[in-house]
């Protein structure tokens, strides 16, 4: 019983996660038509290069990974903060969050 609680998870479960959490947010990206649902896609993608930082962090016991993490958050915390006042710019201006019908280039 011992024995089977000290065994880690794998590194490469934690790489297969990061590449599923990609894929996933590049699907959104591309597939869904909503403002706010591309935005999320954009933070699911960065979160799963972060997992994939920390994993290597700590395979190969360095700070450097974990200390890069803390600046990607730091970047997308502002970028969820600009992002979100542009989000709400643009439903005051057209009304709408669907990317097909946003042409803000044109009056």
């Amino acid at each position: 019983m011992n024995s089977i609680l000290s065994q880690e998870v794998p590194i490469s479960w934690y790489l297969m996660l990061s590449a599923v959490l990609f894929s996933l947010g590049v699907l959104g990206f591309l597939i869904k038509r909503n403002l706010i649902t591309v935005f999320m896609s954009i933070e699911l993608m960065l979160n799963a290069v972060n997992l994939s930082f920390v994993t290597f962090a700590h395979q190969w016991h360095q700070v450097r990974g974990q200390i890069f993490v803390f600046f990607v958050m730091m970047v997308a915390a502002a970028e969820a903060a600009v992002g979100l006042a542009i989000i709400i710019a643009v439903f005051r201006a057209r009304a709408t969050l669907a990317v097909d019908r946003i042409d803000l280039m044109k009056l």
